[in-house]
């Protein structure tokens, strides 16, 4: 008979930004441990629960006995286990001992090959584990694996012994049904009572009737919702109402909703207020300052504005919640008034006065200080302006470098690292500087993740691209290169940023002068020591790797990336058009065979000796179908070339259908490889010829299925 299990550990407050994963993993991994010791069925429905103060789970069906079973185990070899009269030996009798069994038990045993081996095995039927012993593995197995980010170390109340856990442990319980399954674990007993909301609960402690009772008793007695994604759900429909009825928008943050649902038992969202003067202070570092310090929710007005309101969610329900709210609003105002005095202490000095400090910050020490560095960022920007807009841009690219991290200098960057950048464009602007500059300050950070937009003009693309090579290039020179998981300089993110800003941007720089300019541009002069290490992976490969991830993500197949990559097309922003390409190619009639000829005529080619001329001697083509196919190349190579040269690929590689018929009428009646020397050097001048043709644009061969 199988009933509903509840285990729960009451601790004190744990890290709210694990406890989501924390609360997952304890249900998980209690749930595999009986699953593998046959308490459960491998369907099991398994619920977690998570609160501040609380791990719990509920699993269905729980047996309170698992089912015995057959089990064959191999002893020994029959020539170990049985002497010349069949009797049984010394170590067969200990064997069997170890077991709980005897002499009489020699002739049950199987004779069976192990391998080449005559084998004893005995047959035994194994008790199934009993919910009790079963349920103190599982437990211990949960609390050894549990990811905790920081384990504690804490005594237990005899003053003796000492446990660590995630946090102090108080009250274990564990109900099979109604009944208490009698396991220990952190130097508690399990029982049925436990505890609510530390002040707001009904009844404390609160008496478990069953497993099945315990999320409707913890929310009715103990005002807890056990729950997080109900709790989290919950506070969001709080956080919408309350927004709607102050006529704002809530600024949405997955990742503070699920910090504050960690935080609070019983939600209680409420809506606060602070001076409106403190909106003189970009909203940026008022936003920054309530979610981060404070947990709340700022409000934006219908123009995406920053409201001098914001929400918070208390985890008490007073009658009167006024006291609540004047409490909040005492604290955000001193927050608030901090940020202020940064904002306007900071606007006292020029950033081009900050940058001197650099100097003294040191960015690495194989490579120096963040001002040396700057120098080489300065120069990569200044060579990317002149050659996307000439003198003008490229003197602005300088400027905006030369101040792209003196705010790193300011208090409030200094207080919130976050806002680096942005700061240093509200500082720029304060000053009178242009929006071309004051803009690439912000943006040469961009794009800082996944989906981020890039820098929104050329000022800016220049200083982004010369701040991502000038890391990379220099990273890679002194070996600080990623491994496996370990990125500590974000260099894949570097990678990436420059590789959509290429593409994306549609900007004609060629990917290998740019990482061959970055080198020339960077560690010229005077620096300090530095050591290359002669297994560096080539920093262009590194970006061949990133750029492949890139474009299969954008939904291209792994074929249609290889062929366009494995032509190692140096323009980024024609890399679009040539997927396209082969995309449009690939559902083409011809497509199937002529991808199978290119890939046949690679293989000729590879394997053919000495060099391979240049021109075909018409004078050689002997047979009927290799002048046709030299016919056929003649027609085409103008319209190809003449398309490609434009841009335009998908007209480039469709041309190629025409090829098909001469191209499978070669191969079916001409030997390439004859004896004669000079007709074989020529057809494969042919070939070659039409290799070049065929893979202008990709490397068609790479389409060829199972060849």
């Amino acid at each position: 008979m199988t009933k509903n299990l509840l285990v729960e550990l009451l601790v004190e407050e744990l890290p709210p930004k694990s406890l989501k994963q924390l609360g997952n993993s304890f249900a998980e991994l209690l749930a595999a441990s009986l699953k593998t010791q046959g308490l459960i069925a491998q369907n099991a429905i398994v619920t977690p629960y998570a609160t501040p103060r609380r791990l719990a789970v509920h699993i269905a069906s729980v047996a309170a006995k698992a089912a015995d079973k057959a089990v064959t185990q191999k002893l020994m070899p029959v020539k170990v286990g049985l002497d010349a009269a069949g009797q049984a030996t010394p170590p067969l009798l200990k064997k069997l001992a170890s077991l709980g069994a005897d002499a009489s038990a020699v002739p049950q045993l199987k004779r069976a090959l192990d391998g080449k081996t005559e084998t004893l095995f005995w047959d035994s039927i194994a008790t199934g584990i009993s919910l009790t012993d079963g349920l103190q593995n599982a437990l211990q197995d949960a609390i050894d694996q549990l990811p905790i980010p920081k384990v504690m170390t804490y005594q237990l109340a005899d003053g003796w012994q000492s446990v660590h856990f995630v946090r102090p442990a108080h009250v274990l319980v564990a109900l099979h049904g109604a009944d208490i399954v009698p396991v220990n674990i952190l130097g508690l007993q399990a029982g049925r009572e436990t505890q609510g909301h530390r002040f707001e609960a009904k009844v404390n402690p609160i008496v478990l009737h069953s497993a099945d009772s315990y999320a409707q008793q913890l929310q009715d007695e103990g005002a807890v919702i056990t729950h997080f994604a109900q709790r989290r759900a919950e506070i969001a429909h709080q956080l919408t109402a309350a927004a709607a009825q102050e006529k704002l928008t809530l600024l949405d943050d997955e990742a503070l909703l699920d910090e504050v649902t960690a935080l609070v038992e019983h939600p209680n969202v409420l809506a606060g207020k602070f001076d409106a003067e403190f909106l003189q202070v970009p909203q940026e570092c008022l936003i920054l300052t309530m979610k981060a310090n404070q947990k709340y929710f700022p409000l934006l007005d219908a123009q995406g504005k920053l409201a001098n309101k914001f929400l918070l969610v208390s985890n008490i329900r007073p009658a009167d919640p006024s006291q609540v709210i004047a409490g909040n609003e005492r604290v955000v105002r001193s927050r608030l008034a901090d940020a202020k005095f940064f904002f306007d202490q900071d606007r006292k000095k020029t950033l081009a006065s900050r940058v001197p400090q650099l100097d003294k910050v040191l960015y690495h020490n194989k490579l120096g200080t963040q001002g040396l560095r700057m120098h080489y960022v300065r120069a990569i920007a200044r060579m990317l302006g002149e050659q996307l807009g000439g003198n003008t841009l490229a003197s602005q690219a300088f400027d905006a470098a030369t101040l792209a991290k003196a705010d790193l200098m300011t208090d409030m960057v200094g207080e919130f690292p976050e806002l680096q950048g942005i700061m240093g464009r509200y500082y720029a602007q304060h000053e009178g500087l242009s929006d071309d500059i004051a803009f690439a300050i912000e943006d040469h950070y961009k794009p800082r993740f996944a989906g981020d937009e890039l820098p929104r003009n050329l000022v800016g693309v220049c200083v982004a691209l010369a701040d991502k090579l000038e890391t990379l290039v220099d990273m890679f020179r002194i070996g600080e290169v990623p491994t496996g998981d370990k990125d500590p300089f974000a260099l894949r993110r570097h990678a990436l940023g420059v590789i959509r800003i290429l593409v994306e941007k549609n900007l004609p720089l060629k990917l290998d002068e740019l990482i061959k300019q970055g080198k020339i541009e960077t560690r010229t002069g005077t620096t300090p020591s530095i050591s290359r290490s002669s297994s560096t992976p080539d920093l262009y490969v590194f970006f061949h790797d990133r750029l492949a991830g890139f474009l299969r993500e954008q939904g291209y197949s792994v074929q249609e990336v290889d062929a366009v990559l494995s032509l190692n097309p140096q323009l980024l922003c024609d890399i679009p058009k040539r997927l396209a390409a082969v995309r449009a190619f690939s559902v083409l009639p011809e497509a199937a065979s002529l991808a199978a000829a290119n890939k046949r005529v690679g293989n000729i080619l590879k394997k053919s000796e000495g060099a391979i001329r240049d021109t075909v001697d018409t004078g050689l083509l002997q047979e009927a179908n290799e002048q046709a196919l030299y016919q056929a190349l003649q027609d085409i190579q103008p319209q190809a070339g003449n398309a490609f040269s434009a841009g335009d690929y998908t007209t480039a590689l469709q041309i190629l259908a025409a090829l098909k018929s001469p191209v499978d009428a070669f191969f079916d009646h001409v030997m390439v490889n004859v004896d004669d020397e000079s007709l074989r050097n020529n057809r494969l001048a042919l070939l070659a010829q039409l290799h070049q043709i065929m893979n202008r644009v990709a490397d068609i061969s790479k389409l060829a299925v199972n060849l």
